[in-house]
């Protein structure tokens, strides 16, 4: 789906704007990540989707997701302007595990990621977050609710993933721009109040 908010006039930025932040929308295979930064981007979102193959069938699990046809190869990538002065640019990570040294190369110079999870398969999540935390890079959570996937309390879902307490978990529905902003926003407020911490720390 294209951007709700894509429009002629919003292609270009304003030349107000002096502050670029980079953030990375990651999880793993078909979770939703492409869908995430199209409901944001405010220009048509940049994709990189290629019809899946055999071959490809043969070392993506489609379990529960046989219906999916193509996969990003590359990335996604969408921009919004929060002001004057301010824009993000969101960056997805395609989350097959044979594309990991692409993402990894993509963490530099980001401020923080958005790790989009599915209960179905929590557990597919584990690698994307190790990757996260060796790169020493602060993430959020956003669980993105499927039609028929079970649902669990917060508690659960937090041990399930072995989540730190100060890491936010939310739920999204990653095709609603305005669920998908609430997640983008508590990914901001936890990146803004780290910076906070450490910069009361070298005061």
């Amino acid at each position: 789906m294209d951007s709700a908010l894509a429009s002629d006039q919003a292609v270009y930025l304003p030349q107000t704007v002096r502050t670029a932040v980079k953030l990375l929308v990651v999880g793993h295979f078909a979770v939703g990540k492409t869908t995430y930064v199209g409901s944001l981007s405010e220009i048509k979102p940049l994709r990189t989707e290629e019809t899946m193959t055999q071959a490809g069938a043969l070392v993506d699990d489609l379990a529960g997701i046989e219906d999916k046809t193509t996969t990003t190869v590359a990335m996604d990538f969408g921009r919004l302007t929060l002001s004057d002065t301010l824009v993000l640019y969101l960056f997805g990570a395609p989350g097959q595990q044979r594309f990991t040294r692409l993402w990894q190369d993509m963490t530099c110079g980001a401020l923080g990621a958005l790790v989009l999870a599915d209960t179905r398969r929590l557990e597919q999540s584990f690698p994307v977050m190790a990757i996260l935390e060796e790169h020493a890079l602060p993430y959020a959570v956003a669980v993105n609710h499927f039609e028929g996937a079970p649902r669990f309390a917060e508690s659960e879902v937090r041990e399930a993933l072995d989540l730190l307490p100060e890491t936010p978990l939310v739920t999204c529905d990653a095709r609603d721009r305005i669920s998908s902003t609430h997640a983008l926003i508590a990914l901001v407020q936890y990146l803004q109040n780290r910076q906070a911490r450490t910069s009361q720390e070298h005061a």
